[in-house]
């Protein structure tokens, strides 16, 4: 740390897609470095090079854009403390290795899995807590040099001589110790001449003067390792904050058995990245009050570590879905379009290469009816019958308001006045309608659930009139000649109407 101010890092491995827990913890650490003018780090860890993927980095990095969630220094935008790969940083953690094993704090170990099974199976069953036994702490140098004769690789373990508990004043769980024999001469350097996971962040936090490290409660039986790392290479100790488990609606971890977790499943299914991030920042923190809607602008300012929960946080998807549905209603119609436009776009309903006017049809189409959905996916589905013929009606719908013996003589004459009209617009069709039902002496819904059915197959929907200026003249007339042809063509109307 060079200049006192607050610094944390998010440091994802790309193995895997970026899941609700990542954005969640990236989410804490983004929030405490703006509400405090610190500075927040995207630092990959990639050096598990078998299972770590461009697609995935690729995948994470757009993840975070999608979101909205900018870094101040990270493998994108660069920073005094780079490289932020940790499959770059090879030199920096040997030199650090190096460090240790000239002042005797680090060793190389030969054992065997064999052997190292063997003394965790004696301890167990002597009823021992499983610890490495030390058996190459004190190798003569021909033992070593005879062993690497040999070929054998060794492990570099970090000499551990604790005798006291180690004490974390965790700022979400308070204060935490762990005996001392949960500690053993673990490995920081593996055989393939990587550092282990431990080592590798324990140095780059130092390296890159993290001041808080706020994490996943996961990583809290990790951290009297990572306490004793950073006393031993004599830096400061950063100060700790895990934050509790997500967990499922049956209370059991939450996994991709419970449905979508990954930032790239839920924009597929129609989320909004400002109800996402509004959901996670509501998983495991409280903003002061019962308000469940919140800008992040407005998290920034009330933002505070004390507020984050300590019991665990319970994934509740409908609750998303009501946020999603708030953000769909209230954004500005020109932001929902954005994202809602590569989902029209796949269902064919605009073209990459659509007109002004195309464009605009499609918005106020959205926008008729985003009152009433919860995702994009279900604003395509409710859209569709402006741009796809009705095949069918609601079963449902047929069997309360298309089996009343003059309901097509009924539509036959709503069609003859609307063919009748001198501009197409809601007050006009609305007025045309009113007069007929008044004239004919009968309930709005007589007439208006039959036509709704006839125009879109269904029973809810946007306003009737708005619906059909939506529509437009012609489609609507042709779809109200299809629903007469195909009552009268039905002793016992079913669902599926005739062709026109």
């Amino acid at each position: 740390m060079t200049d006192g101010s607050v610094r944390v890092r998010f440091a994802p491995s790309p193995t895997g897609a970026l899941h609700l827990g990542g954005v969640r913890t990236a989410l804490l650490n983004w929030l405490f470095a703006r509400h405090t003018g610190g500075r927040m780090v995207l630092r990959i860890d990639d050096t598990d090079l078998a299972r770590s993927s461009e697609v995935h980095l690729r995948q994470i990095l757009e993840g975070f854009r999608w979101l909205g969630l900018s870094f101040d220094e990270g493998i994108e935008e660069g920073g005094a403390f780079g490289p932020y790969r940790q499959s770059q940083r090879l030199e920096i953690y040997r030199r650090h290795l190096d460090n240790l094993i000239q002042r005797g704090l680090a060793y190389p170990c030969y054992c065997s899995a064999e052997e190292l099974k063997a003394a965790r199976e004696s301890a167990l069953k002597e009823g021992r807590t499983p610890r490495y036994p030390g058996t190459c702490r004190h190798l003569a140098p021909e033992e070593r040099a005879a062993r690497e004769a040999a070929g054998q690789r060794p492990v570099y373990r970090l000499r551990v001589d604790q005798d006291q508990p180690v004490v974390v004043d965790d700022l979400v769980r308070g204060r935490v110790e762990f005996a001392p024999d949960q500690l053993d001469d673990f490995v920081i350097f593996k055989s393939d001449g990587w550092p282990t996971y431990h080592f590798a962040t324990v140095v780059d936090d130092l390296e890159m003067g993290i001041t808080h490290v706020i994490r996943a409660e996961e990583h809290l039986s990790n951290t009297p390792r990572h306490v004793v790392l950073f006393q031993l290479l004599g830096g400061r100790v950063p100060a700790f904050a895990h934050v509790p488990m997500i967990l499922a609606p049956d209370r059991t971890k939450l996994s991709k058995r419970h449905g979508a977790t990954s930032v790239d499943e839920f924009r597929s299914l129609g989320f909004l990245p400002q109800a996402l991030v509004n959901y996670c920042l509501l998983l495991g923190w409280s903003p002061g009050d019962e308000e469940e809607i919140i800008s992040l602008d407005k998290a920034v300012a009330r933002f505070s570590i004390d507020r984050i929960v300590k019991h665990a946080a319970v994934y509740d998807l409908r609750k998303l879905e009501w946020i999603n549905g708030h953000y769909l209603r209230t954004m500005p119609l020109d932001k929902v379009w954005e994202y809602a436009r590569p989902f029209f776009e796949e269902a064919g309903f605009v073209s990459p290469t659509a007109t002004e006017a195309e464009i605009q049809a499609a918005q106020a189409r959205l926008d008729a009816v985003r009152e009433r959905v919860h995702t994009l996916v279900e604003a395509v589905d409710a859209v569709s019958y402006f741009y796809r013929p009705v095949t069918e009606y609601d079963p449902k719908g047929v069997r309360k308001h298309l089996q009343r013996p003059e309901t097509a003589d009924l539509l036959q004459e709503a069609r003859k006045v609307l063919e009748g009209a001198e501009s197409w617009d809601t007050a006009t069709l609305e007025t045309l309608y009113r007069d007929l039902i008044a004239k004919r002496g009968i309930k709005g819904g007589e007439l208006i659930h039959p036509t709704r059915l006839a125009l879109t197959g269904r029973t809810v929907g946007p306003g009737l009139f708005e619906v059909m200026a939506l529509l437009g003249r012609e489609a609507t007339l042709d779809r109200l000649a299809q629903a007469i042809q195909y009552l009268r063509s039905q002793t016992t109307p079913s669902t599926t109407p005739t062709g026109l």
